[in-house]
């Protein structure tokens, strides 16, 4: 599969200049694509710095006058890793624009990475080989202790579910965060199929499958949530004018005091059967009618990088 092309990346800067984009998540997650889409970007990358260098390599980029510095951080870390989230606090009060990316992944999406890859999980002590039983019984044991440790980075970051994207859907999702205005929030509306399941970075999901459904309009069964006759024929129903109507009520209702909540991301998950004509749609209009206010981004699972 081809990665996706180099692209020049625009991310917010403080006064002095600063832009931080912290990589975390679980291993196996894809955060070596992540960093190679920030290093196309024209960001400088350092992958896993120990914590205890971070404030002082953010001091000495400060006195280089660097502008865009991206960091991974993993489990590798060990016994460090609880001292981040108050260093990044720290960073963030001093002034830096400070962007936090979580990648995640199902236990059952990692182990098959590493039946593939042959690895060793950076936690497991077993031999690299997964198809046995018993590794295979380490490997999950390993998984879960990471999730555990690794959950406080994931609170208050950007969650990126990389279970069955490809790598070139992980860099077009993590330059458009990097490049989406500073704001209070930001908004990501992402459209799914729940026959392939539920995001795990969903913060809230709404489920349309009882809406009329195109697909079963010949004409339309072939087009997207983004193409004009799919468009018109939705606006055509009532019960989908209904839906947005009561998924714009409630964010309306809530997202103010998810920001003074200090919430920097918020993403809604829109699934219908297929995510092509229902869930597209409604995430297009949603997106377009918070984008007034809010920093607001959308992701159409099934659809991008097809």
């Amino acid at each position: 599969m081809s990665e996706a092309p180099p692209a020049t990346v625009t991310a917010p800067t403080t006064a002095d200049g600063l832009a931080l984009v912290l990589i975390t998540g679980m291993s196996g997650s894809g955060k070596s694509v992540a960093l190679h889409a920030l290093e196309d970007a024209g960001y400088y990358c350092v992958d896993n710095l120990p914590p205890e260098l971070l404030m002082p390599f953010i001091a000495l980029q400060r006195e280089q006058g660097a502008t865009h510095v991206a960091i991974a951080m993993d489990v590798r870390s060990g016994v460090s890793l609880p001292i981040v989230p108050q260093q990044l606090e720290t960073l963030r009060r001093e002034g830096v624009a400070l962007r936090s990316l979580f990648l995640d992944s199902t236990t059952d999406a990692l182990v098959r990475r590493y039946s593939e890859t042959r690895r060793r999980h950076p936690l497991s002590r077993g031999e690299a080989r997964t198809d046995a039983p018993e590794q295979q019984r380490v490997l999950i044991q390993s998984i879960d202790l990471e999730r555990e440790l690794l959950a406080d980075l994931r609170d208050g970051a950007d969650v990126i579910d990389t279970s069955i994207i490809r790598p070139a859907q992980l860099q077009s999702y993590v330059k458009a965060l990097i490049s989406a205005p500073q704001s209070a929030l930001t908004l990501v509306f992402e459209s799914f199929a729940f026959k392939r399941g539920v995001p795990l970075d969903a913060d809230y999901v709404f489920d349309v499958r009882m809406l009329p459904n195109p697909h079963y309009v010949p004409t339309l069964r072939p087009l997207t949530g983004r193409d004009q006759p799919v468009i018109d024929w939705l606006r055509e129903h009532e019960d989908v004018a209904r839906m947005y109507g009561d998924i714009e009520q409630f964010l309306a209702r809530w997202l103010d005091a998810l920001a003074q909540d200090h919430r920097s991301y918020v993403t809604v998950a829109i699934g219908c059967t297929g995510g092509q004509h229902r869930s597209v749609f409604l995430v297009e209009q949603l997106a377009r009618g918070f984008g007034a206010r809010w920093a607001a981004l959308k992701r159409h699972r099934e659809l991008d990088g097809s």
